[in-house]
């Protein structure tokens, strides 16, 4: 029970050594017996008072009670660790019973020692005191208003620091006059503004936050106190529950923006989208803290899907670190608020929290803040998590936790400066769980009474967090803050109706957020745009740069022998034939960027080698085992690339990117797929963020994924990159997708990227095999001149002998080549779509145009009711257009190779036939 009773048992002879030790260099002994030691006042003159030896030197435990010193000293430790579990932190109702086992008996220690004097004490008041005076003082700190959580962390400089924080700056809190009203302010406008929405649009959705109102006081003393450590920017991410309440009383939307979107009034006069509600669009605005300070916040938009948001914002902090902040992350700070429910139940939580300590992935630390309505929809909290807390996720990177009683705006201030400081102190991670309660149902028109009746009988004759507060000063005799209260309330109140009035009278003109400086000189594209692709060659000089770059060791560096000879056929490539395979083509790409001073950022499972061993980004000394990467070196001046081998997450990590992208334009952001099927994992942001951000939130993107997609026989989960999923998310030009065959074109594609005037995303079903397959080569030429092909016609039939037109995209198509040329079918045209949508119709056209005798198949590996065939049949406006493919199956392809060889073979018959 006692984790420091073997102490009471040691030897005093050891003691005695322990403390010579401490007294010549106290850090050469154990951290717990140096605390131990500065405890005591072990000075000279209270050696002589309990006599001392011939030398002068006295025995450590002379005139005093060894055994109870270190039991006060353990119960000290105890209530540090465990404090936090009888600390008064839930409003509503009495805590549980967690067995903290902090009682003087648990201790050995009894009434009787009260009114001794301890010189243990001395680590909490400063100075030797009786057992009474130090029980009072810990039972304020550690089982008060807020519990904290911070002795499980393993660096020793943190705990002291938090420590320190805890008892002797909480011991003696006392907020000023000027905080206290701007307590009340906060406060007042957060309860009133509900109030408000409640009484004029009543049962109407709002995702109220009464019940935890003093989140908004919370966020105004993080932001001011961050500001004054010197911040410049705060990007928030938050799921929808107060986020209107943050829009107007945080970021700074105006009421009448919020009065109209709920008066119905829609955007008109330019393309807006398909929109969405009210309770998940992003916003951004500079704002001035109440301590003077300037600092610009971001409120990233979100989907229903909670804690989905998480990692976009931290691809969002992370891109302004590296761009505008010069990698400083002291100057943003990434704050996440969660759902108690969520942050429990949430797999997405663990990915992003095991991120942030990762070099591709690190933001200098982030505030979480928890809003705990004690319930999640109609789920208690003991059938939403098997913790005791629900940020017991912050354990696994040793980040404290601060649990605090959402009824005391004074406990949530100072909960919430010390979070900001100790991030800005340590760069590192650190919760606030606001224990409060949600005063209706998960929405304004749920009955939680049908779930919850007992707590929500305690909750309907509670008062609110800012009533509680007037009580609270009051009782301190300050009662000119009541009447301070009252007109703070009227004047609220009157010109929140002053604004409905104007609203109601005429809708005002819908704002959209205003995009960063990066995104000014973008525009939104029109269908013209996808006609033709823009010119994306580079110039000889530009190769030959790159080229020298990529097959130049530094000196004194040792490769691999396979390294020595990939290198050395890369250099025949660029020097001799002349004839680019995949990944010099593709590494050909981010290298001109860099020169362009361009961003390039590839992220996702073994990316700087490639899962199929062929991009190799960076090498590796075989002696040294240090990393080089060749493409940083190509001229002074470059821009840098980014190569990161991600953990082994896919959801979190393409989220990141998505934020990386949202932030900065002009970088060209990937995220690669170990298998193109794998990014199921990810699902989540690809329908709800990366298909439609546009449309919804009237944010563009231009992340690339590659995911690597094709049939070669390795069975049901290594075969599709589930292409049909994402042609389905596919209408109004809101995504890019191609299935491309030649190294030039994937080129240009990437190339494309930074060059339109506007960003989209783009997919790209990138090869495996034809990673290394001999046709598979670019001429230099078709990399100094061109742009990208949208469509690939047939170059070896004769077109007024052909009688047969097969489309197809990808891989197939190199097997129907050998075919046709093997055959020598003059009579089959074979036309490659390396653009799936938006849809080359032109183009498409053309083709078909130059043979009017033929019959058209669209040719594919896939089965019947996967990959583009279901899209394609609808977007031919022409004539019939057959299949020829695989049959359809529940899953994507067969786990026996003999079959799939089979499968494959009979598919190219069939089309030849």
């Amino acid at each position: 029970m006692d984790k420091y009773s073997y102490i009471a048992n040691a030897h005093g002879n050891y003691i005695d050594q322990l403390y010579r030790s401490y007294k010549q260099n106290p850090d050469s002994i154990d951290a717990s017996w140096k605390h131990f030691f500065e405890g005591f006042d072990f000075s000279l003159d209270y050696l002589a008072q309990n006599g001392g030896a011939a030398n002068g030197a006295a025995t450590v435990t002379a005139g005093i009670d060894l055994k109870k010193e270190i039991k006060v000293r353990d119960y000290i430790f105890a209530f540090r660790g465990r404090g936090h579990l009888i600390a008064k932190t839930n409003p509503i109702r009495p805590r549980r019973d967690r067995r903290a086992l902090l009682d003087l008996k648990d201790f050995d220690l009894t009434e009787e020692d009260l009114d001794t004097v301890f010189q243990s004490a001395t680590a909490v008041l400063g100075r030797p005191g009786t057992l009474r005076e130090l029980v009072a003082a810990l039972h304020k700190i550690y089982a008060g208003k807020i519990g904290f959580e911070y002795m499980y962390m393993r660096d020793p400089e943190m705990v002291a620091w938090f420590k320190n924080k805890v008892e002797k700056e909480y011991l003696v809190y006392a907020p000023s006059d000027e905080e206290e009203k701007r307590i009340l302010k906060k406060l007042n406008e957060a309860v009133v503004f509900e109030n408000f929405l409640h009484t004029k649009y009543v049962g109407q959705k709002r995702f109220s936050l009464e019940g935890g109102e003093n989140t908004i006081v919370a966020l105004d003393a993080i932001i001011n106190r961050s500001a004054e450590l010197g911040a410049e920017e705060a990007v928030i991410g938050m799921a929808h529950r107060g986020r209107l309440n943050v829009l107007v009383n945080i970021m700074g939307k105006t009421y009448e923006q919020v009065f109209n979107e709920f008066e119905g009034n829609i955007p008109h006069g330019e393309a807006y989208g398909d929109g969405d509600v009210k309770y998940h669009m992003g916003f951004s605005g500079e704002v001035t803290t109440y301590s003077g300070k300037k600092i610009m916040l971001q409120l990233v938009p979100n989907p229903s899907h909670l804690e989905a948001v998480n990692p976009v914002v931290e691809g969002y902090a992370r891109a302004n670190i590296d761009t505008v902040y010069n990698k400083n992350e002291d100057k943003i700070v990434p704050i996440l608020i969660h759902g108690d429910a969520a942050i429990a139940g949430q797999g997405i939580v663990y990915e992003v929290v095991q991120m942030s300590k990762l070099a591709g992935y690190y933001t200098g630390g982030t505030i979480h803040f928890v809003i705990n309505n004690q319930v999640g929809f109609t789920t208690d909290f003991e059938d939403a998590r098997s913790s005791i807390y629900c940020t017991d996720i912050a354990k696994i990177v040793d980040a404290p936790v601060l649990h605090v009683n959402g009824d005391d705006p004074e406990a949530v201030v100072f909960a919430a400066t010390l979070a900001a400081e100790f991030r800005e102190k340590f760069n590192h991670d650190v919760f606030i769980d606001m224990v409060c309660y949600r005063r209706h149902g998960h929405n304004e028109s749920d009955e939680p009474r049908f779930t919850q009746p007992k707590l929500y009988s305690l909750i309907e004759n509670h008062p609110t967090p800012r009533e509680v507060y007037v009580e609270t000063l009051a009782q301190r005799h300050k009662t000119d803050r009541v009447d301070y209260t009252k007109q703070l309330d009227k004047e609220f109140r009157e010109m929140l109706q002053d604004r409905l009035n104007m609203v109601k009278q005429k809708a005002i003109e819908y704002k959209f957020p205003k995009l960063e400086i990066e995104w000014e000189h973008l525009r939104r594209s029109v269908p013209l745009d996808f006609e033709k692709s823009p010119e994306t060659g580079i110039s000889r000089e530009t190769i030959e740069k790159v080229a020298k770059a990529l097959t130049t060791f530094p000196e004194g560096f040792t490769p691999l022998k396979q390294i020595a000879t990939l290198i050395n056929n890369r250099k025949k490539m660029f020097f001799e034939t002349q004839l680019l395979d995949w990944a010099s083509a593709e590494l050909l790409a981010y290298g001109s960027l860099l020169l362009e001073g361009k961003i390039v950022r590839l992220s996702g499972q073994d990316v700087e080698r490639g899962t199929f061993s062929h991009r190799h980004v960076i090498i590796t000394d075989a002696n040294s085992n240090e990393p080089y990467c060749q493409i940083n070196h190509i001229a002074e001046g470059q821009a840098q690339m980014q190569v990161y081998n991600s953990l082994l997450s896919e959801y979190a990590v393409l989220g990141f990117e998505f934020g990386y992208a949202l932030a900065n334009p002009h970088a060209l952001v990937i995220w690669e797929a170990q298998f193109g099927d794998f990014a199921n994992g990810a699902q989540v942001m690809i329908d709800q963020f990366i298909s439609c951000s546009e449309t919804k939130w009237q944010r563009m993107n231009g992340l690339v994924l590659l995911l690597p997609h094709g049939y070669e026989g390795q069975g049901p989960e290594h075969s599709s990159a589930r292409l049909e999923r994402f042609l389905q998310l596919c209408a109004d030009y809101n995504m890019v997708v191609v299935n491309i065959t030649q190294p030039a074109n994937f080129f240009h594609a990437l190339r494309r990227q930074l060059t339109w005037e506007f960003r989209k995303p783009l997919i790209v079903m990138s090869p495996k095999s034809l990673l290394r397959h001999p046709k598979v080569v670019s001429p230099i030429e078709a990399f100094v001149k061109g742009h990208f092909q949208e469509v690939l016609p047939d170059n070896f039939a004769e077109a007024k002998e052909v009688r047969k037109l097969l489309f197809c995209s990808g891989k197939i198509y190199y097997e129907l080549l050998d075919k046709q040329q093997k055959d020598n079918r003059k009579d089959i045209a074979i036309v490659r779509i390396e653009q799936l949508h938006p849809f080359p119709a032109k183009a498409v056209h053309y083709e078909i145009s130059k043979y009017p005798k033929a019959k058209a198949y669209w040719v594919q590996e896939e089965p019947e009711n996967m990959g583009a065939w279901t899209y394609i049949n609808s977007m031919y406006k022409y004539d019939k257009i057959d299949y020829i493919g695989r049959k359809a199956a529940a899953s994507p392809a067969t786990g026996y190779y003999k079959v799939h060889n089979k499968e494959q073979a009979e598919i190219i018959e069939k089309a030849f036939a």
